[in-house]
């Protein structure tokens, strides 16, 4: 709700003429008005998120005033923003304000009402509503701001996807995962073939977007709910399969590495159809966390060498 809009004030009280004098008052000084007779109807309305203000007569027949304020404030946070509450009341001990203020009222004043200082009083609550919604605000973006920064510091700024700070943070957690619940897990490793070639032939703006077009159909080809990708370096990536053994991994390099070589990526100089050459690896049982991730990435490596070396577009899948 933007700062100019009108403030929804809760009317509740019980005697039907006191009620309508004051509607009209507080509909002319610019508050959306609701009215409710008795405290249950008011709690009703308030449990809606819509309102931000109310104004409460003390004495009504069921819940009254002062219950009705303890049950707001023991609702506050399920509230979207801070619900600032005017007691009306015809209590005139120090004992009695007392406990409407400590029952949750910001404020109180006494029946028959003043309008001039009624509406002074409600002016000024206005002021702790907005400057509360503005504090909440504040803290929205400031809470955005820090997700996006982390999303920065874990994200590859070229192609989108993971990095490689984030692979070797996460691939201990994926490993600690698998473990603890006696879970597969592999690791899949891609290197663009003769991308240098691509670089030096047509400019690293088409190497850009051969990268991407490869981050994309590689994002294609896997689970969105577990698996995920990381750049390792230059055009190297990893494709990491929680849940998955070496041989549901082999099926999914394959499917990567059929698509890559039978579709051209979309770049500045037109369609280019690039291959490229896979490692497989899975999870060993045995060694520390960190260890067996550090060599889920070498074993698979090792594979991807192999690949490279007996004739490149092909997956091999690491083995003993």
């Amino acid at each position: 709700m933007s700062a100019e809009s009108p403030l929804r004030l809760l009317l509740v009280e019980d005697e039907p003429t006191q009620l309508l004098l004051m509607q009209r008052l507080l509909r002319r000084a610019g508050y959306a008005v609701e009215t409710a007779a008795n405290g249950e109807e008011a709690f009703e309305k308030i449990s809606t998120g819509r309102i931000q203000m109310m104004v409460t007569d003390w004495d009504m027949p069921g819940m009254d005033g002062v219950t009705l304020c303890q049950r707001v404030r023991e609702a506050q946070s399920q509230l979207p923003g801070y619900l600032y509450v005017l007691l009306l009341t015809g209590h005139g001990s120090t004992e009695s304000l007392v406990t409407g203020l400590e029952a949750g009222a910001d404020d109180y004043i006494r029946k028959p009402p003043n309008e001039a200082e009624l509406l002074a009083r409600l002016k000024a609550g206005q002021r702790v509503v907005r400057l509360e919604q503005s504090l909440r605000e504040a803290n929205e973006l400031l809470r955005d701001a820090n997700e996006q920064i982390k999303l920065l510091s874990i994200t590859d700024p070229l192609v989108g996807t993971f990095n490689r700070r984030y692979l070797n943070d996460q691939l201990i957690h994926e490993v600690e995962r698998a473990r603890r619940y006696g879970r597969p897990l592999a690791a899949v490793m891609a290197d663009l073939d003769f991308f240098k070639k691509i670089n030096d032939e047509h400019g690293h703006q088409v190497g850009d977007d051969v990268l991407r077009g490869f981050v994309d159909l590689a994002k294609f080809s896997i689970r969105q709910s577990s698996d995920w990708v990381a750049r390792y370096g230059g055009e190297e990536f990893v494709v990491v399969l929680p849940e998955t053994d070496l041989g549901g991994a082999a099926k999914t390099a394959e499917k990567i590495r059929s698509y890559c070589a039978t579709t051209p990526f979309a770049t500045a100089a037109g369609g280019i159809v690039v291959t490229a050459s896979f490692g497989v690896a899975s999870l060993d049982a045995g060694g520390s966390i960190a260890a067996a991730a550090e060599a889920l990435l070498r074993q698979a490596d090792g594979a991807l060498y192999r690949s490279k070396h007996e004739g490149r577009n092909r997956v091999t899948v690491a083995g003993p």
